[in-house]
């Protein structure tokens, strides 16, 4: 059986982390060719080590300095741009670089992909016509993996999208919901990245407690369904039932 090549950007981040966790449980059918990181150094050696990959993708030249020995003498090829990329076809590449940075390595790795899985809201938001030009010019299948979006692909897939009256994207609340006494102008940075239930990302985490994260969902989701604003809705969705907050996705039609 041929292993299925994939490649992993942002592989210290929690998709990425998360991604090789049920690579590393299936590891006869799949060959790790590439990995990325930015500053996770000790992650990213570690992961390099346990999945042998041919490249390691990053232009930070810190952490390209601090591995060049290791990738030197564990015969890993360093790059600093996707382009430089020759004679490939990954099976399947995962984008998962958080942020804004995400969006160039999307957009060129794709031309060396035959399924691109994304999980970087910012990159849609901000580029999807750039992403989408390039999926349809290289025939790229395109899915996209963050909880929401790809429960909204779930339930709308092979239906009338004319049928569909309101697609609801529920949320938490944030670290602050439902408690009591909390004075907003006095509420630190920190205590607002200190999300009840996920341990995120900085940003991520801010704008979780500020629901600026729905918006941004709603946007997303709406450009990859190519469905109208006001056909999502935003609601915060709670289980009686339980101590925490549970997360549902449902369309009306």
């Amino acid at each position: 059986m041929i292993k299925k090549k994939i490649c992993i950007l942002g592989s210290t981040g929690s998709i990425g982390r998360s991604t090789l966790e049920i690579i590393s449980k299936n590891k006869k059918n799949f060959d790790v060719v590439l990995l990325n990181g930015n500053s996770n150094i000790k992650l990213l050696i570690s992961q390099a080590k346990k999945f042998k990959p041919k490249y390691i993708y990053s232009n930070n030249f810190y952490l390209t300095h601090k591995i060049k020995y290791f990738c030197r003498k564990n015969n890993i090829v360093i790059i600093n741009d996707l382009n430089l990329l020759n004679k490939i076809k990954f099976d399947i590449t995962v984008s998962a670089i958080s942020g804004i940075a995400g969006l160039l390595p999307t957009i060129n790795i794709i031309k060396f992909s035959k399924k691109i899985l994304i999980a970087n809201k910012e990159s849609i938001i901000c580029g999807w016509k750039f992403i989408f030009k390039e999926i349809k010019k290289y025939n790229c299948f395109f899915r996209p993996i963050d909880s929401e979006h790809f429960s909204i692909y779930s339930l709308i897939k092979n239906k009338n999208k004319n049928l569909i009256k309101t697609i609801y994207i529920t949320a938490s609340g944030g670290p602050f919901f439902n408690k009591k006494n909390v004075n907003f102008k006095q509420v630190t940075p920190i205590q607002a990245a200190k999300h009840p239930k996920w341990k995120m990302g900085k940003k991520i985490s801010i704008d979780s407690a500020t629901l600026m994260n729905k918006v941004l969902e709603v946007i997303e989701a709406s450009l990859i369904f190519k469905l109208p604003i006001n056909k999502f809705k935003i609601i915060i969705c709670i289980d009686i039932n339980s101590r925490f907050f549970k997360i549902y996705m449902f369309a009306c039609y």
